[in-house]
């Protein structure tokens, strides 16, 4: 099976976590063809559900997994249909439409746009969740299996959770590849922090509103498989504030010419700023998930307003 995603950058950073005493390495999926990690899990899913029949792909999304799809359907040659809320930055909708797919903007957040691409799945298209399938964990788990190939075991991953299918990959890529002893730092920004509530709460609930700007990471409620890896494996969730996670954009984009989400910033910044967790930690790994819904004028305006 070919892949639609490529083997991303691993990369040391001397700058980033300059602070702490061990050496960060950055896995650079903002370099992955359709912009951001979502090309791997994402990607593997589309092609596995062609390769069972589906003629037709629809998809919900802040941006990131929809482009993923949009992307996956120009590269196997099927229709997709992308619903996107309308907090949804233009920039990302010109990027879906761009890769050929049909966008309909509606609803006022994310669970209102899988509500309405769930319904037009009834009429035919296979329905691509954004994070909450087994197929996408199997696909996003293929980024550990490329660290470990390039002969570095991680001590600590350190990565940012939205609706948690990053995090349930990398779990699986780490228990497949007999590292199920390597712990996690998931971070979140104030304000879509759904995955520190389920875990302080120790229940699945979610969040009632996002507020933050890491709109990325606007699921209200993490995948209950997720919230179950929190008894299966060592993660600690971290947050940080929006202004920290977009101080972690700009510090990448100043030291490695990356330009990235908040959503991805939040990790950074999680690093930047010596995270306890961190500071006895050897080799810390890093997932830089990108991003595509920002520019440089964006992060400016946003760092001008937020506190």
């Amino acid at each position: 099976m070919k892949y639609l995603h490529i083997n991303s950058p691993l990369i040391e950073s001397l700058s980033i976590g300059n602070n702490l005493r061990g050496n960060v390495w950055l896995k650079v999926d903002a370099m992955q063809p359709c912009g951001s990690f979502k090309a791997r899990g994402i990607g593997y899913a589309c092609q596995k559900y062609v390769e069972n029949g589906a003629k037709a792909l629809v998809s919900s999304s802040g941006g990131n997994a929809g482009l993923a799809v949009a992307y996956s359907g120009r590269r196997l040659n099927i229709p997709v249909t992308v619903v996107v809320p309308k907090t949804t930055k233009k920039r990302a909708i010109d990027l879906i439409g761009a890769e050929g797919a049909s966008v309909i903007v509606t609803g006022e957040d994310w669970s209102e746009a899988h509500a309405h691409a769930t319904e037009l799945s009834k009429e035919g298209a296979k329905y691509i969740h954004p994070f909450d399938d087994p197929k996408i964990w199997q696909g996003h788990a293929s980024v550990i299996d490329e660290i470990l190939n390039a002969g570095l075991k991680p001590d600590v991953v350190v990565l940012s959770v939205g609706g948690g299918g990053l995090l349930c990959g990398v779990v699986e890529g780490l228990k497949r590849n007999g590292c199920g002893d390597v712990p996690i730092l998931a971070v979140e920004t104030i304000g879509a922090d759904s995955f520190s509530t389920a875990c302080l709460a120790k229940e699945h609930i979610g969040i009632d509103k996002i507020t933050s700007i890491a709109t990325s990471l606007g699921a209200k409620k993490i995948a209950k498989r997720a919230f179950q890896l929190i008894d299966e494996h060592e993660i600690v969730n971290h947050t940080v504030t929006d202004k920290e996670a977009i101080d972690g954009c700009f510090r990448l984009l100043d030291d490695h010419r990356i330009m990235v989400e908040p959503a991805c910033g939040a990790s950074l910044a999680a690093v930047a700023n010596g995270c306890d967790f961190l500071r006895e930690k050897l080799n810390i790994v890093v997932i830089v998930c990108g991003g595509v819904g920002v520019t440089m004028n964006q992060l400016e305006e946003w760092r001008q307003h937020v506190t």
